[in-house]
């Protein structure tokens, strides 16, 4: 058995060989198309040739007796880390007539990785931080566009000290929540103004399939531009206006992160065993174990700032909070069919979506799963 088993173990070894070859290859391949796009100002992310690209494989393998989201699975993995290479190629500039891209705030992790794409892309990039201001109105009198990036507690201090920038001069903020500063910018700037906010993180290995939100404020025909750098860079832009972003953040961000805040709280108050958890644990309860974890992993002042930033936000949590203990009064009571009864409207209310959503997290769920190392 064990000679058998060698013979066999070698043969996979030497097709895993073969696989790190050919993968090794594609990236290549990957890295000359990357130039090629930015030479003609493609964007990288291309959705219709990724899709018409998986369904081809899938029913190649198929027809070869392989499971289809196998390969899927192989392919989008494989072009995730094609997506963070093409971008090492660097992007066509868009505007090249364009006076510096100032960002305020452009240390700052999200800020200095939109200053690496623009840098990318040809556009001079000038950076003004907390110590910097002495010599601000010398950097942003030759602005083309200026971008704050700052603390949301900090933001609307730094757009009232904006109003001396060039009439032309596109005004622009990354801020978290848009109603308020988009006002303010308005006020503060008499030239083209729009709100924007990337809907991720600063650790994303590329923008493609990322969503930026854009609020128009004034002069629109001046900054399709810089939407359009955005799509070359593979982003995605959503357009809306700031109130309803404003409403949607609530849920999306402030309800979302309060609750997980108060869950992290609440473990750290009854002091489970964390390592023993993990143990026992289904690839569900670890996912979301790790998403508390990666909260309380990040700077408090942000989740602070994003969670108090408005009064809806904290009237939201007072309804969540209000939901909440008549769950826990009809757990109390031992009451099974209430509970029964509660569950079928949620489900009615999430109609198709439930069934959806199953197969997402599956797909989550098996990623997970393989991730885990059991010694």
């Amino acid at each position: 058995m064990a000679v058998e088993l060698s013979a066999l173990r070698d043969q996979i070894d030497a097709v895993d060989q073969q696989m790190v070859a050919l993968l090794a290859r594609r990236l290549a391949l990957v890295e000359q198309v990357g130039h090629v796009k930015s030479q003609h100002g493609l964007p990288i992310y291309a959705p219709d040739r990724e899709a018409a690209m998986l369904a081809s494989r899938r029913a190649e393998a198929e027809k070869q007796g392989v499971p289809p989201q196998l390969i899927e699975d192989i392919l989008r993995r494989t072009m995730r880390e094609s997506y963070a290479s093409e971008k090492d190629s660097g992007f066509k500039c868009l505007n090249p007539d364009l006076r510096s891209v100032v960002l305020i705030g452009g240390n700052g992790q999200l800020g200095s990785l939109f200053g690496r794409m623009f840098r990318l892309s040809g556009y001079q990039v000038n950076v003004i931080g907390k110590n910097d201001w002495d010599n601000a109105d010398e950097v942003l009198k030759n602005a083309g566009l200026v971008i704050v990036t700052v603390p949301i507690h900090l933001t609307m201090d730094i757009i009232e000290k904006l109003n001396q920038l060039p009439n032309d001069c596109i005004l622009a903020d990354f801020t978290s929540i848009k109603s308020k500063p988009l006002a303010a910018m308005m006020k503060a700037h008499q030239g083209p103004v729009v709100g924007l906010h990337p809907m991720f993180g600063p650790d994303v290995p590329s923008l493609a399939k990322q969503v930026i939100v854009c609020c128009n404020g004034r002069g629109e025909e001046s900054y399709q531009w810089l939407l359009e750098q955005f799509g070359i860079w593979g982003a995605s832009v959503c357009q809306m206006p700031a109130e309803d972003h404003d409403h949607g953040m609530t849920m999306i961000q402030a309800l979302r992160h309060f609750t997980t805040f108060a869950y992290g709280v609440h473990l750290s108050k009854v002091k489970p065993n964390i390592e023993q958890l993990l143990k026992l644990s289904s690839p569900i309860y670890r996912l979301e174990i790790a998403m508390v974890g990666r909260l309380f992993a990040q700077d408090p002042n942000l989740y602070g700032d994003i969670i108090l930033s408005s009064q809806e936000n904290i009237d939201m949590i007072d309804r969540f909070y209000q939901s909440f203990s008549e769950s826990v009064e009809l757990i109390k009571r031992k009451d099974k069919q209430g509970f029964i009864d509660n569950f079928t409207q949620v489900s009615d209310w999430f109609g198709d979506y439930s069934q959806q959503f199953m197969q997402e997290s599956q797909n989550l769920l098996k990623q997970a799963h393989d991730a885990i190392h059991r010694g």
